[in-house]
């Protein structure tokens, strides 16, 4: 079995439950807040981690309280941290997220997030058959960085660009698979594209946006289940029934989940398959980190 390493954000989510979502302007009364490890990063390195991977998390602390409860509960999730840098040169990574009707608004700031560099992932082991994993919640060159080290060990890479933003074509390139929800391929394509968009027309998209013959596009549409694009082939998983709770983290629940299941050598569509029940899982939860499954629950509801 392959490694899954994860170069990415760790983040304290400040979590406020309310019965409805403010308008720009007003005020409306809370439930609670909560406070849950999170972070795009840390999310799927739990994820994977959680579904008996062995995993590496590449990032960096603030050092402060956030910072130090990050530090305590990734490493009770078995994650190697020994790539995790603490510096004092900025705040914990922190999200302030709003939950109301089963759907989530999120502000993030960036914090020692945005101080991950080239040097964070050049010295990190890669082998062939591991699973090299990002998001966009570090910057695009230490990303890209990663990737060159993964594909110049033999490595598959995986990227979740998401918070969606332009990237240059020579970081797409380096990319063997690429998974996002319809806003995001949308963005990255100049596509506008809705929930109410058929198969075909994501799919159309996802073509144009593929930068060579052999890259997998896996888009994630939530209760609709998920496409794919892997080479010319076209796959479709569909979606699960179940009442969310918390839809925080559920993206990267799929992404966590799918990589263990790349490292574990798993054919895509039944990775993808996989990756579609433990995310339906971790939306019956409260909270990002906490809310991932073992492969133990994910197994019972396939």
């Amino acid at each position: 079995m392959g490694r899954v390493f994860v170069a990415g954000s760790i983040n304290m989510d400040v979590v406020v439950t309310a019965d409805r979502h403010p308008k720009v302007g007003e005020t409306v009364a809370g439930q609670q807040v909560l406070y849950f490890p999170g972070g795009k990063g840390a999310n799927q390195a739990v994820a994977a981690s959680r579904l008996g991977a062995r995993t590496t998390l590449i990032g960096r602390l603030g050092k402060d309280s956030f910072g130090a409860e990050l530090k305590a509960f990734l490493d009770e999730q078995g994650i190697d941290l020994g790539y995790v840098m603490e510096t004092a040169e900025a705040h914990t990574g922190t999200a302030i997220i709003t939950v109301a009707e089963a759907d989530n608004t999120i502000v993030v700031i960036p914090g020692t997030n945005g101080l991950v560099a080239a040097d964070d992932v050049n010295v990190v082991p890669l082998l062939k058959g591991d699973v090299a994993v990002s998001q966009f919640e570090i910057p695009l060159p230490a990303i890209a960085a990663f990737f060159q080290r993964a594909r110049g060990a033999g490595a598959t890479t995986l990227l979740n660009p998401a918070p969606a933003q332009a990237m240059p074509r020579e970081l797409l390139a380096l990319v063997d698979i690429l998974v996002l929800n319809e806003t995001e391929l949308g963005v990255l394509a100049g596509s506008e594209l809705s929930e109410s968009d058929e198969a075909a027309r994501i799919i159309e998209v996802a073509r144009r946006l593929q930068a060579h013959k052999d890259q997998t596009i896996c888009v994630t549409r939530g209760k609709r289940g998920v496409l794919a694009l892997a080479g010319r082939e076209e796959i479709a998983v569909p979606g699960r029934a179940v009442k969310a709770l918390d839809t925080t983290g559920a993206g990267d629940c799929f992404v966590g989940a799918l990589a263990a299941q790349l490292a574990d050598d798993l054919p895509l569509r039944a990775a993808l398959t996989f990756a579609n029940a433990a995310a339906s899982i971790s939306v019956q939860r409260m909270g990002a980190g906490p809310s991932m499954p073992t492969a133990e629950e994910v197994a019972a509801v396939l």
